[in-house]
Order: C-alpha cells, then sequence, then structure tokens
C-alpha cells in the first residue's frame, strides 16, 4: 500500500514503527501487518481524514460505521471539556449516578420506540450485547421461565467480540480456531441474504422458507427453552443485508407467539443511518423487547453503548433480588455529556432527514456500479451500502480468496484519496450523515475507477471472469 511506505516522513516512520512493533490490532493478520504495519491517521475534519504524512482520504468507512455528525467538531470538544472540567468520573453502581447519565437515560426513553423507557448503560456494542443476553435469562426466570435460557441468532451475523458477543455472532472467519465460543443454548438460522437465494426461488418465497425455518428452529429447541431472539435489522459487518420484504415483521410475530424476547442490534442502524433515530419500528416495522445501540450514539466522540428495555421486562424484574451486571465505565459522565450534545446536534441540523435524502442519492449512485464486470450486486439502504465483487454475474460465482479483491479494490481507493472497508469479496461504506451530494458523487466515481482499475489488472493477469 504506497500510503504507508512510499517516502514517509520521519515523524511518520517512528509512529509506524512504533505501531509495528508493540501494538496489537483488532482483526490483526500477522503475516500481512509484519510486511505493511498500519496506516497511520493523524487527523479528521467533517468526512475527511489525514495520514501522518499529510495524504488526504474521504473516509466512506465513518470510522467503523460511527462518524454520525463529522469529525472535529469544536462544540463536541467543549461539551467534553467542560464535562471533564466538572466531573470527570463518577460510578453509576447500585444507587449513585450523575446528571449526564440520568439526562441522557431520559432522552433515550424518549426517542426510543413504543415503551423502551429504560435504560442499562455499558462501555460500548458489544457489552450491550452482552448485557442483553444476560438479561434475557435475567427476565424470563422473573418472569416464570427459568428454562427460557437459550438463544437464537442469523448466519453471517456480527454482534461483537466479546466472548458472549462474538458466540452469538457468526460471520464467516470470525470464529477462528485458536480461540474457543459458547455453543451449547445458542443456535443460529440461515441469514436472509436474498441474492444468494436457491435459484429461481422467489423474495416472498424466499421470506417463507426463512420463517418457517425459524418455526422450525424452535420447535427442535423447544419453545419453552428459547428465550431470544437477536437481529440487525440490516445485518452490517455480515455484509450489509437487507432482509426480504415483511421478513422481521414475521419474525417478531413468531417470537410474540411463543414469548421469545426480539433483541434488535442497532448499534449499527441507529442514529440516522438509515434516516431514523432508531430502525426497527420506522423502517421495519418491528417494536423490539430490547434495542442495543452504541456508535453513533456518540459518533465515536466517547466510547459509550447502552441497552434500551421495556417497561414490561422491567416490571417483571422489580423485587427483593439483584441485577448483577455493570461496567466500571457504564454511565460516565464524559461520555454521556459526549452523547447528549451529539444527540442536539443531529436535531438541531435536521441530519436524520439530511442522512434519508443523500442516503437515497447515495443508493442511486452507487447502483450504477452494477453495469461494472465484476460488480455482483450494490445493495443496502442510505448511508449503509455494498458492493459484493464476483468472478461471474450470471452464477455469483466468487473471485478466489487468495485474490483478497476486497482489499485489492480498497487500496487502490487509498491511492485516489477514498477509504473503503474491505471484507473478503465485499466493500462496505457508511459514511458520515454529513456528507454532501458532491462528496457521494466523489466516492461513486472514484470507487468505480478503482473497480475498474483492479478489473484490467485480473484480466492482465489471466483471471477467469465471467
Amino acid at each position: 500500500m504506497t500510503t504507508r511506505a512510499a517516502k514517509p516522513n520521519d515523524a511518520a516512520r517512528e509512529l509506524w514503527e512504533m505501531d509495528r512493533a508493540h501494538a496489537l490490532h483488532p482483526w490483526q493478520h500477522f503475516e500481512n501487518f509484519e510486511r505493511e504495519g498500519a496506516l497511520v491517521i493523524d487527523r479528521g475534519s467533517g468526512c475527511h481524514l489525514w495520514d501522518a504524512n499529510g495524504g488526504k482520504y474521504l473516509d466512506a468507512v465513518g470510522g467503523l460505521w460511527c462518524t454520525n455528525i463529522g469529525l472535529g467538531r469544536r462544540e463536541m470538544a467543549e461539551a467534553i471539556a467542560e464535562q471533564v472540567e466538572r466531573l470527570a468520573f463518577s460510578n453509576t453502581f447500585v444507587d449513585v449516578t450523575n446528571a449526564p447519565a440520568a439526562r441522557l437515560s431520559a432522552k433515550l426513553a424518549e426517542l426510543a420506540p413504543g415503551d423502551l423507557n429504560h435504560v442499562h448503560f455499558t462501555t460500548g456494542g458489544s457489552t450491550a450485547i452482552d448485557s442483553a443476553y444476560r438479561m434475557v435469562q435475567y427476565y424470563q426466570t422473573c418472569a416464570g421461565h427459568p428454562e427460557k435460557t437459550q438463544v437464537i441468532a442469523r448466519d453471517h451475523s456480527y454482534h461483537g467480540s466479546t466472548y458472549i458477543a462474538m458466540s452469538i455472532g457468526k460471520r464467516p472467519g470470525d470464529q477462528v480456531p485458536e480461540f474457543r465460543y459458547k455453543q451449547e443454548g445458542i443456535h443460529h438460522v440461515s441469514v436472509p441474504n436474498y441474492y444468494r437465494a436457491p435459484e429461481g426461488m422467489s423474495e416472498a418465497e424466499f421470506c417463507d422458507h426463512l420463517v418457517a425455518e425459524f418455526e422450525a428452529k424452535i420447535a427442535e429447541i423447544g419453545p419453552e427453552k428459547v428465550g431470544g431472539f437477536f437481529a440487525e435489522p440490516i445485518q452490517a459487518s455480515g455484509g450489509v443485508i437487507v432482509p426480504p420484504e415483511g421478513y422481521l415483521k414475521r419474525m417478531w410475530e413468531v417470537c410474540q407467539r411463543h414469548g421469545i424476547l426480539f433483541i434488535a442490534d442497532e448499534v449499527v442502524t441507529a442514529w440516522g443511518r438509515l434516516g431514523h433515530w432508531f430502525s426497527s419500528l420506522d423502517e421495519f416495522g418491528v417494536q423490539p423487547d430490547i434495542v442495543c445501540t452504541a456508535k453513533g450514539l456518540s459518533s465515536g466522540y466517547i466510547p459509550i453503548g447502552a441497552l434500551i428495555y421495556s417497561d414490561r421486562i422491567h416490571a417483571a424484574m422489580q423485587g427483593d433480588r439483584w441485577f448483577t451486571s455493570g461496567f466500571t465505565y457504564a454511565g460516565h459522565p464524559v461520555g454521556c455529556a459526549a452523547a447528549l450534545k451529539n444527540i442536539e446536534i443531529i436535531e438541531r441540523e435536521d441530519l436524520l432527514a439530511h442522512a434519508a435524502e443523500v442516503g437515497t442519492y447515495f443508493e442511486t449512485r452507487l447502483k450504477a456500479l452494477e453495469e461494472l464486470p465484476i460488480v455482483g450486486q450494490v445493495r443496502g439502504r442510505k448511508l449503509m451500502m455494498c458492493v459484493e465483487n464476483v468472478a461471474d454475474k450470471a452464477t455469483k460465482r466468487l473471485l478466489p480468496d487468495e485474490l483478497d479483491i476486497g482489499r485489492r479494490i480498497s487500496d487502490t481507493c487509498e491511492e485516489m484519496g477514498l477509504m473503503v472497508r474491505p471484507m473478503g469479496h465485499l466493500n462496505v461504506m457508511s459514511p458520515p450523515l454529513v456528507i454532501t451530494r458532491d462528496e457521494v458523487d466523489f466516492v461513486a466515481e472514484t470507487l468505480g475507477r478503482a473497480i475498474a482499475k483492479v478489473t484490467d489488472a485480473l484480466v492482465a493477469d489471466g483471471v477467469r471472469l465471467g
């Protein structure tokens, strides 16, 4: 990657060497990292990043689905600094709170759908999922169903990287053989990816098949043993999988019939990504029992997460008992102050409406890339999009893994001043909500040129396409 190695200045080289010698990165591939090291990011503003050598990029990745209001906001820095001076830390265990945590819990209850009026703060999305898993068991026991401890999720799902969150998720390649994962009591059903549905099956038939499979899985386990169903409204890191029409609502109805809690993993889809505060109800017509959220809650300025749950769950848990789950930094006053200011900015600047409008334009501009010879499908909604690259558009045959096509394309994009996220044969984008139409044009045009350049190189190397 030329941006990492081409004539770096002395300071950038020193940082690169220190990081390569001492840092273990999330999802680090040891062989590649030893050879290439890391791209050292120095600063950011709005939708743009600059590396330590001065290279500029439009960050269409949005950090990791999270820089919703854009980087470098002075009023965010001021709100964080003011809270640090006033109260840098106070725990929220048992019977202590702080003003930002109290205000944020009320604000989340106001914005969350239906009767989700109660908030359990966490440190991020993974710990929110971890807490939700425990709340399923806790609630079901309190409600008189102590056997309903098992849960169901989907293939190709990603729910975080804590032990339980990674066990609930099932994205290919995540559960590596060097680690052990919890398998007992955690089950999976098919990914609702119509692009990879059996040939000749209509979308409605595919949806029927998925719902029937879910019913069969519950029957196999025993409905008296299933306590919760974990679902991202759109499966994000699993490939931006938009479910078939009516799928989520029907899966929710199955849960209702069997007394199974519906846990919506809105770590990515909340806070404007699809043009709504939360997407389960507004986009898909589903009223969850629990929502897990993080990322856009503070737009990445300070780590924070939350589990938001219903009046019914809260009422069942009351009594002479303890809820022994929590984290030192849960309800951190600085994190909560950042989240409150972030929500204020989204409201004041009407970023939900902007995201819906420019997101529709983003969909249209990226969809045109399907004319390129290796682009099998462009999918997603609003500011949450994915390009699936294939060797053969007719058969949907994938390119060999060793070609690492998504990485080749993202590397080429970086040379042109654009960041997109590689995931195997995919390239994923989730830009800040503040992205403009002109910036969308830059993303679409640059990505198109990068894909064409990589395609030409594949042909020159004798790779069979089509």
